[in-house]
């Protein structure tokens, strides 16, 4: 073990994870005081008791929204104040990004060296793009004839809850966070029962930015109870998600046995990799068709998990791509050294 990775083994010792939820503003247990263990892939160490949000906690959370909402908390402020908080927000990432990616690390099992190189980085960037789209994106006029007026003006949609997965837990959420806070809405995140924690810390860094209570929620528990209590709450506006195609569709139906909330699905698929004879490449081809599959340990999205190679090519392309393959090779998460880390949970394994 060389000396950074003791000293991340010593960051991690030393590390306090706060397993609460987060609503109106305060950090708080659930209500009826059930949690769940957030154990660590990497030994099976247990980080924490995370609150089981239930029924009860989404009602509360979703009242808040609402009532920061519609008391102009944050939609009220004036667009260059949003701006600069949400931007200090992005800062506030970029300063804890050791914490952060330790968090991540011992969360879900990614190598040190990935989320402190891409995760935190891109998380940190994306509330910063948005925050500075606060002042730039304005309201349009139709084109009409000259004896009528058609103005599009965009507003807020309101209560905004975000679902997101446990393979980039902060970043996931990032996407669907940054943008509805830059619009003026409230926002609820479930985050994975997988990868509670840094979402639970992202809340306190929301706090020190300034953004104001029951703007920002953070709701973790089970998806068969948190998720499908948001997904059914008639007070929540809209419903973002990322996950697997069969959870995608309760969403659906849950708005519809609902108030018809609006719901946008990113769900899983099968991604093809394609290489001809004629490619000009085929060593940065293997690479790339390897790392696309064994990044962040499989656990990706859009996953190269389909490689298409024409006949001609075929023996030597494999031969390179394992050859790519056999240096990926699984070990200590919190070793910089390190390109592939853990698997998320038993069942994934």
């Amino acid at each position: 073990m060389n000396q950074d990775t003791q000293d991340w083994h010593a960051r991690a010792a030393a590390l306090e994870l706060r397993g609460q939820a987060y609503i109106d503003g305060a950090y708080c247990d659930a209500a009826g005081g059930t949690t769940f263990e957030a154990i660590s892939p990497i030994d099976g160490r247990r980080l924490a008791q995370v609150a089981a949000c239930g029924q009860a906690d989404v009602d509360r959370a979703v009242e808040a929204a609402r009532r920061a909402f519609e008391a102009g908390a944050w939609a009220g402020l004036p667009p260059r104040e949003r701006k600069a908080r949400l931007q200090r927000l992005a800062t506030l990432i970029g300063e804890h990004a050791g914490e952060l990616a330790l968090i991540e690390t011992l969360d879900m099992g990614k190598p040190i060296r990935d989320a402190l190189a891409f995760d935190l980085p891109e998380t940190a960037h994306c509330y910063a793009w948005y925050a500075e789209a606060i002042d730039k994106v304005y309201d349009e006029i139709a084109p009409t004839g000259p004896s009528a007026l058609a103005t599009i003006t965009r507003e807020p949609l309101g209560v905004v809850a975000a679902v997101v997965p446990w393979n980039y837990p902060l970043l996931m959420a990032a996407w669907k966070v940054a943008p509805a806070l830059a619009a003026g809405n409230s926002v609820i995140l479930k985050p994975a029962e997988q990868s509670s924690l840094s979402a639970i810390r992202l809340a306190g860094l929301a706090q020190d930015a300034g953004i104001p209570p029951g703007v920002f929620n953070v709701v973790p528990g089970l998806g068969a109870e948190a998720g499908q209590a948001l997904g059914l709450h008639p007070d929540v506006d809209c419903i973002a998600f990322t996950g697997s195609t069969a959870t995608g569709k309760r969403f659906m139906r849950y708005s519809g046995e609902s108030n018809l909330k609006r719901v946008w699905l990113e769900c899983g698929g099968k991604s093809p990799h394609i290489v001809f004879e004629d490619c000009p490449d085929l060593d940065r081809a293997a690479l790339v068709a390897a790392l696309a599959i064994f990044s962040n340990q499989g656990e990706v999205c859009i996953a190269g998990s389909r490689l298409y190679v024409q006949d001609g090519i075929y023996e030597t392309f494999m031969e390179k791509v394992a050859q790519h393959a056999a240096r990926l090779r699984p070990g200590d998460p919190l070793d910089p050294a390190t390109a592939m880390g853990a698997m998320v949970d038993e069942r994934q394994m």
